[in-house]
């Protein structure tokens, strides 16, 4: 009888350690259910937090973007500013003057400020005019009989001026070339 309180004892010890084991498993497995749970919502929650900053971020840019193109132009009006003051006087000039040459003089030191300020911009008109004819920098206008055989496929004369801004062909020449 003895041996068998101690085997029923043992029994008991294995069964309640069984179910401190059992219980423990529950507990864990609602621990673990409850850090999904918090892990989900943790997750959600920074992604609508940086979903919310990228759509401020593009809301920010998009506005600065059309800004900037608003007031693209500012810094070049401005300069030209003294140039339409000029043009002001040269005009008042004309009506009150008699003198052709000072009235010229006048007018080609108004174009000389006015080109001043297009090239401080990175623009500048390039020569054509004797050159060989390149369809990256002219649109022929029409050919013609070429004066002399060293001409032939060259730019004859210049109807328009042809101009670059930043290296980059902004106007091409229109221009007659020789055949």
């Amino acid at each position: 009888m003895k041996k068998s309180k101690k085997a029923e004892k043992k029994q008991e010890e294995v069964l309640e350690q069984e179910e401190v084991k059992q219980e423990a498993a529950e507990s864990n497995e609602q621990t673990e259910e409850v850090n999904w749970a918090e892990k989900a919502s943790e997750l959600n929650d920074k992604y609508l937090r940086l979903y919310s900053e990228f759509d401020n971020y593009r809301r920010r840019t998009t506005k600065e973007r059309a800004e900037l193109i608003r007031s693209a132009g500012k810094d070049l009006l401005e300069d030209l500013l003294p140039v339409v003051d000029d043009f002001d006087r040269t005009m008042e000039a004309m009506e009150q003057t008699e003198d052709v040459k000072a009235f010229t003089d006048g007018v080609r030191l108004v174009r000389q400020k006015f080109m001043g300020i297009l090239q401080k911009q990175g623009m500048e008109h390039f020569e054509a005019k004797g050159e060989d004819f390149d369809s990256e920098l002219h649109e022929a206008i029409t050919k013609i009989p070429a004066p002399s055989d060293d001409m032939k496929g060259k730019v004859v004369d210049v109807i328009e001026k042809g101009y670059k801004l930043n290296d980059k062909v902004l106007r091409y020449a229109k221009v007659v070339v020789g055949e």
